[in-house]
């Protein structure tokens, strides 16, 4: 599947009345300032409808932009501009990044200067779970080596790691048993993005095609991106299997027990699954 392209939206010099900035005379006596705004977002749907319902308005981003320029004294047009960012990305789920440049015209110092400006960009991140697994080779280091990977990779944090569990293999295949573990974190990554980094590091760390559910050198599987949920030949947002699995959810619940996936806790699905005993074991520390 190819993820749809974005398409930006731009409104250019628009000019509102503000009472921004650090001297006295400028939250009393106001004066004029020049906003730019640059967004992009998934828009394919309202594109193949031409609907306006699914677009990102215009006047709703001046909208926006006017009612942080308009409102409240800040000292710093930077504020001003991550305000009006913020406001867009929390209004419009469809915006993945948005840039505001805030100019400011009438510039209080003893300099020859057309205008000053501040430009801030924000990116949308989304909340994001791997289980990583390993049965072949130096298992404990595979894994940390993956989770390292992980953590340096361009537009993804790492935000926290479980501890280790042994497990028993699961899907009916017989070979040796597993190490596994989950971590949780944010990006800005796409989904297919996503994916194609854990297959990388799967390659580098000696991952080879095999038997489906057989021994692996180390598995990378994303449980959730956001409240995303989608379904191709790749991919399925949430995990198919998750819910079946403990030794996905021991470690995912020991570090977000609470977070929610398809109307369900990590914590309440664990509760009511079905177990062997001893089938996933958390490693003493």
């Amino acid at each position: 599947m190819i993820e749809p392209p974005l398409t930006c939206v731009e409104v250019r010099d628009l000019c509102l009345f503000g009472y921004h900035g650090v001297l006295p005379e400028e939250n009393r006596l106001g004066q004029r300032f020049v906003v730019d705004i640059a967004i992009k977002a998934d828009l394919s749907q309202a594109q193949r409808n031409d609907s306006y319902s699914d677009a990102v308005c215009y006047g709703s981003l001046c909208d926006i932009a006017s009612a942080v320029v308009t409102g409240p004294p800040l000292a710093l047009i930077e504020t001003v501009a991550a305000r009006i960012a913020e406001t867009i990305l929390e209004r419009f789920a469809a915006v993945e990044w948005v840039r505001v440049c805030v100019r400011k015209p009438s510039v209080p110092v003893t300099y020859a200067l057309s205008e000053t400006s501040a430009t801030v960009e924000h990116v949308r991140h989304y909340e994001v779970a791997f289980s990583l697994g390993a049965n072949l080779g130096e298992r404990e280091a595979t894994l940390s080596a993956a989770v390292d990977w992980l953590s340096v990779a361009e537009g993804l944090e790492i935000l926290a790691v479980s501890s280790l569990f042994d497990s028993a293999p699961w899907g009916g295949v017989d070979q040796p048993g597993f190490v596994n573990l989950c971590v949780t974190g944010r990006t800005t990554l796409r989904p297919h993005a996503l994916l194609r980094l854990c297959k990388e590091t799967e390659r580098a760390l000696g991952r080879q095609t095999g038997r489906r559910w057989g021994e692996r050198a180390v598995d990378i599987d994303i449980l959730y991106y956001g409240d995303l949920e989608m379904e191709d030949r790749v991919l399925t947002l949430p995990h198919k299997h998750m819910f079946e699995r403990a030794f996905v959810l021991e470690p995912l619940a020991e570090i977000v027990p609470e977070r929610l996936m398809s109307g369900r806790s990590v914590k309440d699905a664990l509760a009511v699954l079905s177990r062997s005993p001893e089938d996933v074991v958390r490693r003493k520390v």
